[in-house]
């Protein structure tokens, strides 16, 4: 079995590919470009483990079988796919769910205790000791999140707001089917579906948005959730609320966002996807005080290659042992 990997494979991790099974070739160089992916690969390439596929890639590869993303999305690479490319595509779902989840939890934080206040006082040499935002501090004990998505992310962000004492809501595609069967780390999260209060059907996106203080949007980028969050979404948010989005930018419409947000309809919001990135430096989002926003970073960490590598390497036995792969891609669902 030959395995393509768009990034240097340290000694460890090629004794790790080769203690699978026996006659694994890789071939492994870092890959900046589709063009160098794509030089990558050749007729005996079986498998790929990449964070893009080139659109050449069945032609490069006639035998490919398996994609492995190194990453939890794949609206990019379903955009590059060819119509006939019928190779299994799996993420790395999970990987990012503690560290987008303390995220989440961070601009809650940042937002109650008026971060953003205080940070831009600092920088103009301000104390800020009587003004109005003393009297505007919360808890977060007591308030109502709501998750827009209900994935290895979502689940992260619900099982610390259970922590902090919050009431967590969830939206997602399929209420009934509440339980996790992804990849996600040893005590994570919520394989079970047991934390939140009440479930919420995408029809039902209004109503959870009445209830909750705080929206954390985690949805992927498909046909059926571009826009999901539009005016009349943000219209019936509790007044006061705020938004969290780490899932894509498109998802939220953005003109829409940044009027209620103007108008005080939306209290605040917390973004680090955008329906164009880089953000334009003329968006209005870089100057609002009552948005933190950053450029798409909210799941890079150090160890970022080697915790997806765990992933692969689990995968990898159960492709050699024909079994079902964690973390597949539906490509009609588009994620």
């Amino acid at each position: 079995m030959k395995i393509a990997a768009t990034f240097a494979l340290s000694a460890t991790q090629r004794e790790a590919i080769a203690r699978v099974g026996p006659n694994m070739q890789v071939s492994d160089r870092d890959c900046r470009t589709a063009e160098e992916i794509a030089a990558l690969l050749d007729s005996n390439t079986e498998v790929l483990l990449t964070f893009r596929i080139p659109s050449a890639a069945t032609m490069r590869a006639p035998n490919l079988k398996w994609v492995q993303l190194l990453s939890a999305g794949a609206d990019h690479v379903l955009r590059e796919a060819a119509p006939g490319d019928r190779f299994t595509i799996t993420t790395a779902s999970g990987l990012h769910s503690v560290l987008i989840g303390e995220y989440c939890i961070g601009s809650m934080l940042a937002f109650t205790h008026r971060f953003q206040t205080t940070l831009r006082g600092q920088l103009k040499h301000e104390w800020l000791k009587q003004s109005p935002f003393m009297t505007s501090v919360r808890e977060l004990r007591g308030c109502t999140t709501g998750i827009v998505g209900y994935g290895s992310i979502g689940r992260e962000t619900a099982r610390m707001a259970r922590a902090l004492g919050m009431t967590v809501l969830a939206l997602k595609r399929n209420p009934d089917d509440r339980v996790d069967s992804g990849w996600a780390p040893e005590g994570v999260g919520d394989p079970e579906g047991k934390i939140p209060a009440r479930f919420y059907g995408p029809s039902q996106c209004k109503e959870l948005m009445t209830q909750c203080d705080f929206v954390v949007v985690t949805l992927p980028l498909t046909p059926e959730t571009r826009g999901f969050i539009g005016e009349a979404e943000l219209a019936a948010a509790k007044p006061g609320a705020y938004i969290v989005n780490i899932g894509r930018g498109g998802v939220i419409d953005e003109p829409a966002l940044i009027a209620a947000l103007k108008e005080g309809r939306i209290a605040g919001a917390g973004l680090d996807v955008f329906e164009r990135e880089p953000l334009p430096f003329d968006s209005p989002l870089w100057d609002m005080e009552n948005v933190i926003l950053t450029p798409h970073s909210a799941g890079s960490k150090r160890g970022y290659f080697e915790h997806a590598f765990e992933i692969f390497i689990e995968n990898l036995r159960r492709f050699v042992a024909e079994r079902p792969l964690l973390n597949q891609v539906d490509r009609k669902k588009a994620y």
